[in-house]
């Protein structure tokens, strides 16, 4: 059964969150949701090269080596959300340099962000078929189930893992990937036939907002789970 969210019965608190990924698909439709989102304050996204966005709530530091961070460290305190959408594909690297960006990369971004700023929600873009026991055969799954389990055990106010199938563009958006744009048209009956498998980015964004302030009972998410989130 629908329950109809009754806003005023849900305590809600302003958003400060860092983004990363912003020049990428995922990344630049979140930022795109928060920038429209009114319980979205105050948005810094980092980034290797400039996401071409302006907006009032928007501060955006270029960094070319995301690696070390210690000069920026100051500024990235005040905030109690992070939407980790950085991420590379897996296809053409061997297990070591793969890692070196999903998993070291992560970890230090993560851990740094933790530790100056107690009380975050952490929400970090993954993918379906991620692989938690770190035992498959399928390598970037095992990469990203370590990742995942490495971020669960940060002191993080709460981390959710989302896992996405079919990813739906923003219509506009300049990032979207060539293979996705082939799939466009096809989203309506993907839709249909695969409901659990398929969302939009828009909805991908709101969940991530939603969650900032309000909990769900798994840390694990599939994309049906953030179609209810984000509908809540």
């Amino acid at each position: 059964m629908h329950i109809k969210r009754i806003e005023n019965h849900r305590e809600t608190h302003k958003i400060n969150v860092i983004i990363t990924g912003a020049t990428g698909m995922v990344g630049e439709g979140v930022l795109h949701e928060c920038l429209l989102h009114a319980d979205v304050e105050r948005i810094l996204v980092i980034n290797r090269k400039p996401c071409g966005v302006q907006h009032p709530k928007l501060t955006e530091i270029v960094h070319p080596d995301l690696f070390d961070l210690s000069s920026i460290e100051s500024q990235l305190e005040g905030y109690n959300a992070c939407f980790f959408c950085l991420g590379v594909s897996s296809v053409g690297m061997d297990e070591a340099k793969y890692s070196r960006i999903t998993y070291d990369l992560t970890l230090y971004i993560a851990g740094l962000v933790s530790s100056v700023n107690p009380g975050m929600v952490f929400c970090y873009v993954t993918g379906t078929g991620t692989d938690s026991t770190e035992q498959g055969k399928s390598m970037w799954a095992r990469v990203k189930g370590k990742t995942e389990n490495q971020l669960l055990k940060l002191p993080f106010k709460r981390a959710y893992m989302f896992r996405p199938g079919y990813i739906h563009p923003i219509k506009g958006l300049k990032n979207m990937h060539r293979y996705y744009a082939a799939f466009t048209w096809l989203y309506p009956v993907l839709r249909r036939l695969l409901p659990k498998h398929v969302i939009t980015l828009s909805e991908l964004g709101k969940a991530m907002i939603d969650l900032v302030n309000h909990e769900y009972e798994s840390n694990i998410l599939e994309s049906k789970d953030m179609v209810k989130i984000a509908q809540r």
